[in-house]
């Protein structure tokens, strides 16, 4: 009997996002797919994170940070209302393991951009005590955060790294769950080779698992929401939601009990102008013509939500993890 099936490879072991969907198709379209080899040269659909794959030219780079300054500095406009005053900061000394300096910092890392001196600048010319969060380039899982009231300490610590990092505005009156704890919005954004743009209809609150403090930056868990995070520092972790996660479901039943808001009507109309606002930027940049395959990339953009309600996006993800 003719195998009529479609045929996929998983060049990502690793990746939950892969995961899922190779579980999908075997189990519950096992009837239309099948699976073969890592190496096999046919197939129907190749999975992967972009770095794996030898055909996919959309990468996530193009739509990081670094593109949205470029954009404003282009256009000569201030910085999006959506997205906290942010600045890259390249080191000034990269060492290496062996104390000469380094040559890990990405190839198109530019000085122009490198936002140092504009930083110390908006820092002396605001006299409110302000709190600043640096994350690394580089990082995941919430490796390498740090956050202060005091720009030259973090400024002191990016100099003996390897990569460049953004220091961002911390938003210190976020919107808060019971027992006063922090959250943000994870939401997967899918965007194709027709420059196409998907938004998936669930997301996932990611939740803190103490109280939080604005008072005490060293309770890392009271402000970082990352769930690996959360899982290996908190030992409350899961007491209050499963996996420390919360769905659109459950949130509405709070926004509308603490705040007489929905998520369709306050919050999911801001989401969908930002992300439309953040595509607008690069697409033009993407050149997807001509290919004989189609392809697609899988981005996690992350909000938080003001004591407002007001959204703001925290950062976009090019291999984002897949809730539970």
């Amino acid at each position: 009997m003719c195998d009529n099936r479609y045929i996929f490879i998983s060049r990502d072991s690793n990746s939950s996002v892969y995961r899922a969907l190779g579980k999908y198709l075997l189990n519950t379209r096992k009837g239309d797919w099948k699976k073969v080899k890592p190496d096999s040269l046919r197939f129907n659909l190749m999975l992967g994170d972009r770095n794996k794959l030898p055909y996919t030219r959309l990468d996530h780079h193009v739509i990081c940070f670094r593109e949205m300054k470029r954009h404003c500095r282009c256009k000569n406009i201030d910085q999006f209302q959506w997205f906290p005053e942010s600045f890259i900061v390249i080191p000034k000394r990269p060492l290496s393991l062996s104390g000469t300096v380094s040559q890990t910092l990405e190839p198109d890392s530019k000085i122009d951009l490198d936002g140092r001196e504009e930083l110390l600048k908006y820092g002396s010319s605001n006299s409110e005590s302000q709190i600043w969060i640096a994350k690394s380039s580089s990082g995941a899982k919430g490796d390498g955060i740090k956050i202060s009231n005091n720009i030259q300490d973090l400024l002191d610590h990016i100099d003996h790294q390897h990569q460049s990092y953004i220091i961002q505005k911390y938003l210190h009156n976020p919107f808060l769950l019971n027992h006063r704890r922090k959250f943000d919005i994870r939401c997967w954004v899918l965007l194709n080779s027709n420059q196409q743009v998907y938004l998936f209809n669930q997301g996932v609150l990611r939740t803190a698992s103490e109280s939080y403090n604005v008072s005490d930056l060293t309770n890392i868990t009271s402000h970082l929401t990352n769930h690996s995070l959360q899982q290996e520092k908190s030992k409350n972790f899961g007491v209050y939601e499963e996996g420390n996660e919360m769905f659109y479901d459950e949130f509405n039943e709070y926004l509308l009990k603490t705040r007489g808001e929905t998520m369709e009507a306050r919050i999911i109309p801001q989401i969908k102008d930002i992300i439309k606002s953040a595509f607008s930027i690069i697409l033009q940049n993407l050149d997807t013509r001509g290919l004989d395959y189609k392809s697609f990339q899988l981005f996690g953009f992350d909000f938080l939500l003001d004591d407002t309600l007001k959204v703001w996006l925290l950062e976009i993800n090019g291999a984002p993890a897949c809730a539970q």
